[in-house]
């Protein structure tokens, strides 16, 4: 009998510690979620301010990109130091990021998908240049179809049906948005055009992170650290005017 009040007593422990776990990943996961979405749409205010903001006046899209791809990198550096200086001041590391040691090898390899981010980044801001940030996420929703579509003709990857009929949806919102913008005499074909790039372009970069990930043992920070540095190299004219 006390062998079964202990064992029940141990697997009830158990359970509520498994629970109290799994809430835990839950809070965790919807912290970072919604902090995700906090900078996300905070970014693309400022970008659209900066791009097309009346008091600025800064008709620089490549500049203002190559700049915040340095400034990335600089992060990416501080990250690394603030990383390595929790573990001396609190004797645990509150936080990871990867080494800024650059491995040249490792930065070639990185380069295709440095490319497909640059024009992804760069489509990017130009959509947002010429359009109104609620068209924005019109112009960019995309994604998704080319996700599906960049998925099977590289990757032979089949989608199911249901996955289908919401690309469906998805084009067909696209469409009804452009109709809507094209009526209320606010359509920039120029926008739309670079929004689609700019999804097409995401699409890639999401694909070509799967391939090149295992360059860098699978670490994310490590790539964004490559991907950005190569980034500053690659922008065509930094000065340039669009």
């Amino acid at each position: 009998m006390r062998v079964f009040f202990w064992s029940r007593l141990l697997q009830r422990n158990f359970e509520m510690t498994s629970s109290d776990s799994l809430l835990k990943q839950y809070v965790q996961i919807s912290a970072v979620v919604a902090a995700y979405w906090v900078v996300s749409i905070s970014l693309v205010f400022v970008n659209k301010y900066l791009l097309s903001g009346d008091e600025l006046k800064l008709d620089a899209p490549l500049f203002i990109t190559w700049f915040q791809c340095v400034v990335t990198v600089f992060l990416c550096l501080g990250l690394s130091c603030a990383s390595k200086g929790s573990q001396v001041a609190f004797g645990r590391t509150l936080f990871t990021f990867g080494s800024p040691k650059v491995n040249f090898s490792e930065l070639r390899q990185v380069l295709p998908v440095s490319v497909v981010f640059v024009a992804m980044i760069s489509f990017n801001n130009l959509c947002l240049k010429y359009v109104d940030v609620s068209f924005y996420y019109i112009g960019r929703s995309l994604t998704t179809v080319f996700n599906v579509v960049l998925s099977y003709v590289m990757l032979n990857q089949k989608t199911s049906f249901p996955a289908l009929l919401c690309c469906t949806v998805i084009v067909g919102g696209f469409f009804l948005g452009v109709d809507q913008e094209s009526l209320g005499g606010t359509l920039s074909l120029t926008g739309v055009t670079f929004g689609v790039l700019a999804s097409l372009f995401v699409a890639l970069n999401s694909i070509y992170i799967k391939k090149v990930l295992g360059a860098v043992k699978g670490d994310v920070s490590l790539l964004t650290y490559y991907n950005n540095i190569n980034a500053c190299v690659l922008f065509p004219d930094r000065k340039s005017v669009v």
